[in-house]
């Protein structure tokens, strides 16, 4: 048995650990029963074990609750997927028109997530030269809450087609938080053990990770 002491973990739990990782999808399609809120809360604080540059914890949540804020911010997806569709031809076009690229009709949870830009924690260690360091600690944070939801039997879609500046004012965040993503959490409709993406033909993951050397 691993505990908080050891240092050294099994085969067994790195294969699972692998299993988790392959078993995480971006989910689209949700029931809409009402999830755990104990286990939502827990993947939450999951955010707090993520690394952050000069230990700044950049991350800012809001949970999107409200009747007004969900309806603005499924508005804001729907012009700018519009916009989007426009972009395509042919039979790209075709695809795109019947992917689902949301799931804020059906997600019992929801939340924005920001990275504060202005924060003082940390005294800027790490982030003179690079300042978006501290958006990477937030993707990695996410990552974490993403893979504790997965664990939970919980799925979460990562919803970027979106105008983030609208989203800001609609969520009346201050200025100094940039938005990194919208996210839809619930139980899954459905399982796959590939990519949605992959199963309509959109595109395909590459066989191996490409590394160069120099």
């Amino acid at each position: 048995m691993v505990t908080r002491e050891s240092t050294e973990f099994t085969d067994s739990f790195r294969e699972e650990l692998e299993l988790l990782m392959r078993l995480r999808r971006d989910v689209r399609h949700f029931r809409q029963d009402p999830i755990d809120e104990a286990a939502f809360v827990r993947c939450l604080d999951l955010f707090q074990l993520a690394p952050s540059v000069g230990l700044s914890e950049p991350w800012r949540i809001i949970r999107v609750q409200s009747d007004a804020a969900r309806a603005a911010a499924l508005k804001n997806f729907e012009a700018a997927n519009a916009d989007a569709l426009a972009g395509y031809s042919g039979e790209q076009a075709g695809i795109y028109a019947n992917l689902k690229l949301s799931g804020m009709r059906d997600a019992p949870e929801q939340i924005a997530v920001y990275c504060d830009d202005g924060t003082e924690q940390g005294s800027g260690l790490g982030a003179a030269t690079m300042p978006e360091m501290r958006r990477y600690s937030v993707v990695s944070a996410i990552m974490q809450f993403w893979l504790g939801l997965r664990a939970h039997g919980l799925g979460l879609g990562w919803v970027s087609i979106l105008d983030p500046e609208q989203m800001n004012r609609d969520l009346d965040v201050p200025t100094e938080w940039k938005l990194i993503g919208y996210f839809c959490v619930g139980y899954p409709e459905r399982r796959s053990n590939t990519p949605e993406l992959q199963d309509v033909g959109w595109e395909r993951r590459k066989g191996a990770v490409p590394v160069e050397t120099r």
